[in-house]
């Protein structure tokens, strides 16, 4: 991706800025988050209270963190504005949906969420809270445009305990897929234009999910299990896995699942059409990748236009990287993992304000790339 001369671009931040401005009730809050929004994109070692307040010329974190905890603006609302940003920058019919969860290690056990639990970021279980993050992506670029805290069950059985986290009472015990859902029916209620949807295996797995994404007519490609059981147009049941097995050698074909860091993402790519009766027009499909170097195979399961060829849905399940990225993106150049809050409305306050910022970067990107010209400030 192109690089971005961040004091060349900044009329464009101003521009966000504007946008969500009217979130803010008072002017001071309102200058703080732009404030906030110039420390987390700048050049900072560290992005926490103490050296975002320091970029502003502040003596103390006091008012940033009054920013994030107290102040007197519609967080969810800057977060609906910051999606409606990226989509009229980078948004295009053919645009992907990426549901994904990312970590942040955490010491003690009073932030909001935290426990010992998996982190994808360690790769282990970990002290840590479990974000789970919708991004969009497209051709022009991608950015993140919805997050939720997930909360396990040790802390919505313990409602002293969500208290004092700041965590409201009405907040219950939700899912991750649970969680997926509801910010796609976001995305989707708000008119997000996409084409497909796309999810690793934890959530892909899960058939009400994929049942729900076929009730809303909305195609995916998701990862599955091996083992996951599959409906045959012979009205029978197969494994993944002996489905795949018994396709001849020459259905397989080498494509690219997109471009990486080192050139092509190369694959052997076969799919066999599953379920019957089919919606007019629509297809079901199994599709499998197996690795170049090593034989492995990975399995999704598939939904879409009729038409649809191979070489389309290896595009969309190679469009996951794009989040991964995202997430490397967000927290090495917006601080989205570098916050120094424990409650709930705190941290909802900094990662929506971390991901306007990374918007606002891809944004950039995507102009530079295409040799779009500054633009100047109003």
């Amino acid at each position: 991706m192109a690089d971005v001369d961040v004091d060349q671009w900044h009329g464009e931040l101003d521009r966000l800025h504007a946008r969500i401005g009217p979130r803010f009730r008072r002017s001071e809050p309102r200058r703080r988050a732009r404030q906030y929004l110039c420390g987390l994109v700048s050049g900072l070692g560290r992005k926490n209270g103490w050296t975002l307040a320091e970029q502003a010329g502040d003596v103390s974190p006091d008012g940033m963190q009054r920013l994030l905890r107290w102040a007197d603006w519609d967080v969810d609302a800057v977060r609906d504005d910051v999606r409606d940003y990226v989509v009229e920058y980078l948004g295009d019919p053919a645009g992907v949906l990426i549901v994904d969860d990312t970590g942040f290690l955490k010491k003690g056990v009073r932030s909001a969420g935290v426990q010992r639990q998996y982190s994808g970021t360690a790769g282990r279980t970990e002290n840590c809270q479990v974000g789970v993050f919708l991004a969009y992506r497209s051709a022009k670029g991608h950015a993140l445009i919805d997050r939720q805290l997930y909360l396990p069950a040790s802390w919505t059985d313990d409602r002293d305990r969500c208290r004092a986290a700041g965590i409201p009472d009405e907040v219950e015990f939700a899912t991750k897929v649970q969680m997926a859902r509801q910010m796609l029916a976001r995305a989707l209620d708000a008119g997000v234009p996409v084409g497909w949807v796309t999810m690793d295996e934890a959530y892909g797995q899960s058939k009400s999910l994929r049942v729900w994404l076929e009730q809303r007519d909305v195609a995916y490609v998701v990862a599955t299990r091996r083992n996951d059981d599959m409906i045959t147009t012979t009205m029978g049941t197969a494994r993944a896995d002996q489905l795949v097995a018994a396709l001849p050698a020459r259905a397989w074909c080498r494509l690219s699942a997109g471009a990486g860091t080192h050139g092509p993402r190369e694959y052997w790519w076969a799919r066999v059409p599953v379920r019957i009766c089919w919606r007019p027009g629509r297809g079901h499909w199994l599709l499998a990748r197996r690795s170049i170097t090593t034989g492995e195979i990975a399995y999704y399961v598939c939904y879409g236009p009729r038409r649809t060829r191979l070489v389309d849905l290896a595009r969309v399940a190679g469009a996951r990287w794009a989040i991964e990225e995202c997430f490397q993106q967000a927290k090495n150049e917006a601080g989205l993992d570098e916050y120094q809050v424990r409650d709930w409305r705190a941290w909802y306050a900094h990662i929506t304000l971390a991901m306007a910022a990374h918007a606002w970067l891809s944004v950039a990107r995507s102009l530079t790339a295409k040799g779009g010209s500054v633009p100047a400030t109003a």
